[in-house]
């Protein structure tokens, strides 16, 4: 069982690379590994890799830097490289589903059949109806095969692709259990991108990506203050040691934030509105934004809805011998996606 839980997470973001690595315990999840490593600016950008040996090598230090003790990896992919489609098909069986998804899916995916990587699972099935609602899911060739030569490169061996959102998707059942009497959101706030996952009693009903993410921020302060990027990212989060924020910042974080917050409230309404729901019960936020206090709180003041943020390591023992907890608590919001994904082993399925 250990063995199977071995999987090392690593989630290949524009601005970091966070690794997980858990294992089975008698208790449950332990954590065994936890890494970020800060990439250069636009090493990755718009979701592809632009600096291949940069990228290898900043994953070859981290991984020096853990006792590691397996090489499987799972890793994902997100922003406008993955198409998340929930679709509603005649009841079929699982091998008429396995030939007719090829078909079907070209009626939903923009992209050619030949240039995209396709899965699907079944969410439920509606036997009064006739019909079973499947979740379909596209992610474009030339982006996954370059994650994964990177990850190979590096001396490593992929074994699970999974898509941001469900490895989200993981981490929040891990530690918190299927929601399967609520509608909920799970909002993922990345440095390019925004994911948002709307689970309907247990079920995904609607995924969507915004292309904003946690530099716009740091893009307007350099943008207002004519500071470098490096500053203008340290002020962000309150300043780097004796480092004084400029008062202008805080203005600067919550006019984002308002911004950031109409832009998901869109998507919010527009799902109560075609799904016939009346309220979402409770948002969930990660992602490294997530740590930005105003952006919470304007997501709840446009939603009408409470927000909380993910903590991936609730359920996970984490030994306070091994782990400096101060630094276990600052960085958990950017340890979602790797931890979700670290869950995962060869040849099973995600959420």
């Amino acid at each position: 069982m250990a063995k199977k839980h071995n999987t090392i997470g690593l989630d290949i973001g524009s601005s970091s690379i966070k690794l997980v690595q858990v294992r089975q315990t008698k208790q449950g999840l332990a954590l065994d590994n936890f890494a970020l490593s800060p990439l250069q600016m636009e090493a990755i950008y718009e979701g592809g890799i632009r600096d291949t040996a940069l990228v290898i090598e900043s994953i070859k230090e981290l991984v020096s830097s853990q006792e590691l003790k397996s090489k499987n990896v799972a890793l994902s992919i997100g922003g406008h490289s993955v198409i998340v489609k929930k679709i509603t098909l005649p009841a079929m069986s699982d091998e008429e589903l396995a030939e007719s998804i090829q078909w079907e899916a070209e009626q939903y995916i923009p992209y050619d059949a030949d240039d995209v990587y396709l899965d699907h699972q079944v969410l439920q099935l509606r036997p009064e109806q006739g019909q079973m609602d499947i979740v379909l899911v596209a992610a474009k060739r030339d982006v996954v095969d370059q994650y994964v030569e990177v990850v190979r490169e590096a001396g490593l061996k992929p074994v699970v692709v999974d898509t941001d959102c469900f490895a989200v998707q993981n981490t929040f059942e891990v530690n918190y259990g299927p929601q399967e009497d609520e509608l909920i959101c799970l909002i993922h706030v990345g440095a390019e991108n925004l994911n948002l996952n709307v689970i309907s009693y247990g079920v995904t009903t609607f995924t969507r990506d915004l292309q904003m993410g946690g530099d716009m921020y740091t893009s307007e302060i350099v943008k207002q203050m004519g500071c470098s990027y490096a500053e203008a990212e340290a002020y962000k989060f309150g300043g780097a040691g004796n480092q004084i924020v400029p008062q202008e910042v805080p203005r600067i974080l919550q006019s984002m934030s308002e911004t950031f917050a109409s832009e998901i409230n869109r998507s919010l309404e527009f799902h109560l509105a075609t799904s016939g729901e009346d309220r979402f019960h409770k948002i969930y936020l990660s992602g490294g934004a997530a740590r930005l206090p105003t952006l919470g709180e304007e997501i709840g003041r446009k939603s009408g809805t409470a927000v909380e943020l993910i903590d991936p390591f609730r359920s996970i023992h984490v030994d306070p011998n091994l782990f400096k907890m101060e630094y276990i608590q600052q960085m958990s919001p950017l340890a979602t996606v790797a931890l979700g994904l670290s869950i995962r082993h060869r040849g099973d399925k995600s959420s």
